[in-house]
């Protein structure tokens, strides 16, 4: 069964049938990709039929059922496709074009699964689904291209929708910045609190349905800037009317106007996916990044000696040096950790020296001794690489920890205030420098942190929160010194307070960013889900404390290095099979992911990375990983009384099957090992059951879906929509509010719709 029609680039290949939709259109939401889900599964599942010399009633009349319903429900799809292109004349070309393709695709797959068509078998007429799957796979590829055309169209009018909204905001700020009095101030506010309001939902909505994670966290970030700043507006501006001759109040509002527009802007080049003047969106370069490529391309060398060139490996790591430059000159980072990173530079230089040497050899001649000494030189560059990473890490973190505890008291801001109200012009004039040292500290802060924050999202948020200090210090300034040149003024008061709570907001945030990284540094979280429930220091089984807490030294780490990557190569496969589950609070899915994050935490040991340290901690995962198959198991056993009976032995024996694999990953788990050579014997038995168990998993994941979707009679893993209602087709033709009928036609309405398309599938 296909799961994803679609791609980040494109609408990719269903099926193995060469079921496909038109590659040039790129579906940048979770909305659109996911309507067409069903649809592909359907047509898919049409396409595949067993062409069997005898063919039942059963399996015809299923056929037949499948066909029609794809048609009648294009049908009902197309309907409301015509009516979004009545409501929307730029669009209607193209939509109307799209439907008429839609349409007669639909038709064509229900004339071809017509099984009155078999009762003429004499005629050359009547062709059909066992006569011409070519004709089958032609119109299912019309209609999924057709069909996916149509919603993407229906897409662009939810972007329209958008940059009204934000021409509207735009155009009431005008007049803000133009102003003269209280009272038109106020009535022009209003109308710019309810614009700000729908533009807000509007973004959310946009921003929950992105695919893209790293244009989800600019859309976070700009959201963000907008709500902070509306408030500001409100103060900045009120105190310039005040004091409309005093330059610090200008400066404080112009600012927080300029920060509007920027953030404004960029939330129409997210979601028209364009940059200004044509320029491409630079990708922020981080020391992690850089590291994580690094050590992908040496790893790479294990199964291909020739993909790259030396001077290629050379090139990487030179660049990553220079970022650790970053680190070395800055004036916050401590000797202790200065010193240690230049080691570990050094150190990365010898082992790629190291490794090439060795490398190039192998090009020549690959003997067995050779190429373990690669493994080794592989091994040894690898773990200085994750050295220095983790210096890196401790340096950035650290300062941040010491800068955000220091700054908690807000000593500075405080004192702002008070020589504000003072009128005291040199007190101010002193604190607003220590306010700029304070700033520069925090911006340094943020430079550091996004070099090891881990993902592409972090280290958009770490630029957003350097920018924030960046622009939001000389605010509070400008604000300050305004206060202080009119220290009776309650609104210039009231202006101070609400910029400082913006920057005492924006450290808050810091230490929940800060927390976050290292949850990505540690393995809790980011790219990859990892098991959590790991026992604490001290708290391991009885029969495990008196073992020596060991780690892996390198030749080990070669030794296991293959098997441990055919076990991460397992645990994406599983994952892969989760996701395809519509109902993921289901307890088969809940067990299989949280024994693929284990799996996964213990491939993470065999690098030297994450979060087991030991030999220890990796058995007592083994044992918790084992306790959780034995809980699927039970769980497969209570899903073997709701199937057919038939299909009931083949579970209970693959339920059997798991809960003795199980028992002899326990057992060894569980068993003593002295000395060195028997403490990694243990290490590989239990990576190498651990591996066997996830193969199992495998095969266990997408049969038991394929159960459950044969047991809901065709419903499958996909919850059914609510039924179509015609009249909600007449009621937004008849809407009287232009502005609200793209509501009635958007994405949810041709999502229902598809989402229907979930009928009983033949056999």
């Amino acid at each position: 069964m296909a799961t994803s029609p679609c791609s980040s680039s494109g609408v990719s290949s269903s099926s193995s049938s060469g079921l496909g939709a038109d590659a040039g259109l790129e579906i940048r939401t979770r909305s659109v990709e996911q309507t067409l889900v069903p649809l592909v599964s359907q047509i898919t599942t049409l396409i595949n039929h067993k062409d069997k010399p005898k063919r039942s009633d059963k399996t015809l009349q299923a056929i037949q059922r499948v066909g029609q319903a794809v048609n009648l429900a294009v049908g009902r799809f197309v309907t409301v496709g015509e009516a979004i292109a009545n409501e929307n004349h730029e669009l209607k070309e193209e939509m109307s074009v799209a439907c008429i393709e839609a349409r007669r695709a639909g038709e064509t797959i229900a004339q071809l699964t017509d099984v009155a068509s078999l009762d003429h078998p004499e005629s050359d007429s009547h062709i059909t689904i066992f006569t011409d799957k070519t004709g089958v796979v032609k119109a299912a590829r019309l209609l999924l291209s057709s069909v996916t055309k149509v919603l993407v169209l229906a897409d662009r009018i939810v972007i329209k929708q958008i940059i009204t909204s934000r021409n509207k905001v735009l155009a009431t700020m005008e007049q803000l910045e133009k102003v003269s009095s209280f009272q038109e101030f106020v009535q022009i506010f209003s109308q710019f609190g309810n614009e700000m309001v729908e533009f807000a939902h509007l973004t959310g909505d946009r921003q929950n349905d992105l695919k893209d994670e790293k244009k989800k966290a600019r859309m976070a970030a700009s959201r963000a800037v907008l709500e902070k700043c509306t408030m500001m507006l409100l103060t900045a501006s009120k105190t310039c009317l005040r004091h409309p001759d005093c330059e610090s109040a200008r400066i404080n509002k112009d600012g927080v106007f300029h920060r509007m527009r920027l953030a404004l802007e960029q939330v129409i080049e997210i979601v028209t996916d364009s940059r200004p003047n044509g320029e491409n969106e630079m990708a922020p370069i981080s020391i992690y990044s850089g590291i994580k490529e690094f050590k992908n391309k040496v790893e790479g060398l294990r199964e291909n000696l020739y993909f790259l060139s030396k001077e290629n490996l050379s090139t990487m790591l030179e660049v990553i040096l220079e970022h650790t430059e970053d680190f070395t000159d800055s004036a916050y980072t401590s000797h202790e950790h200065r010193e240690h990173i230049l080691e570990l530079s050094k150190q990365a230089k010898m082992e790629l020296e190291q490794l090439v040497s060795v490398w190039m050899q192998a090009q020549n001649q690959k003997t067995k001794d050779l190429m373990e000494d690669l493994e080794v030189a592989i091994l040894k560059t690898c773990q200085c690489m994750n050295e220095l990473k983790r210096e890196v890490h401790s340096a950035a973190t650290s300062l941040a920890a010491d800068l955000l505890k220091y700054h908690t008291d807000h000593m500075v801001l405080k004192a702002l205030k008070i020589t504000g109200v003072e009128g005291n012009l040199e007190a101010v004039a002193e604190y607003t420098c220590k306010l700029s040292e304070q700033k520069e500290q925090l911006v340094e802060m943020c430079r550091l942190l996004r070099h090891v924050s881990g993902t592409e999202p972090l280290e958009i948020t770490c630029i957003h929160a350097e920018d924030t200090f960046q622009v939001t210090g000389p605010q509070i300034i400008s604000a300050a010194e305004t206060l202080a040149l009119h220290p009776s003024s309650k609104i210039a008061k009231e202006n101070l307070e609400v910029f400082c709570e913006a920057w005492e907001s924006q450290l808050s945030d810091m230490s929940l960013l800060l927390r976050e990284i290292n949850d990505v540094f540690e393995g809790r979280r980011g790219e990859k889900r990892v098991y959590l429930s790991l026992p604490r220091p001290g708290k391991h089984n009885s029969n495990l404390k008196t073992l020596k807490p060991v780690k892996l030294d390198t030749e080990e780490q070669a030794k296991i290095a293959k098997l441990g990557l055919e076990l991460h190569l397992l645990t994406s496969d599983v994952d892969s099979e989760t996701e395809k589950w519509e109902d993921q609070e289901n307890e088969i899915v809940q067990h299989g992911q949280g024994m693929s994050s284990m799996a996964y935490s213990m491939y993470l040991f065999t690098r030297g990375e994450g979060l087991l340290k030991t030999t220890q901690d990796l058995f007592h995962q083994a044992e918790i990983f084992a306790t959780e198959g034995t809980k699927l198991a039970s769980a497969l056993h209570a899903l073997s009384d709701q199937v057919h009976n038939d299909d009931k032995p083949l579970l209970l024996l693959e339920a059997e099957k798991l809960i003795s694999m199980c028992k002899q990953l326990q057992i060894t788990a569980k068993a003593s090992a002295q000395g060195k050579s028997a403490t990694f014997t243990k290490v590989d038995a239990c990576i190498l059951k651990t591996r066997n168990v996830m193969t199992l998993l495998c095969q266990l994941l997408p049969l038991c879906c394929k159960l459950l979707r044969k047991n809901k009679a065709g419903n499958g893993c996909l919850k059914p929509a609510p039924p179509w209602k015609e009249d909600r087709l007449r009621t937004g033709t008849n809407a009287r509010t232009p502005e609200r009928r793209v509501d009635t036609f958007g994405i949810k309405s041709l999502e229902n719709h598809v989402t229907n398309m979930t009928f009983l599938e033949s056999k």
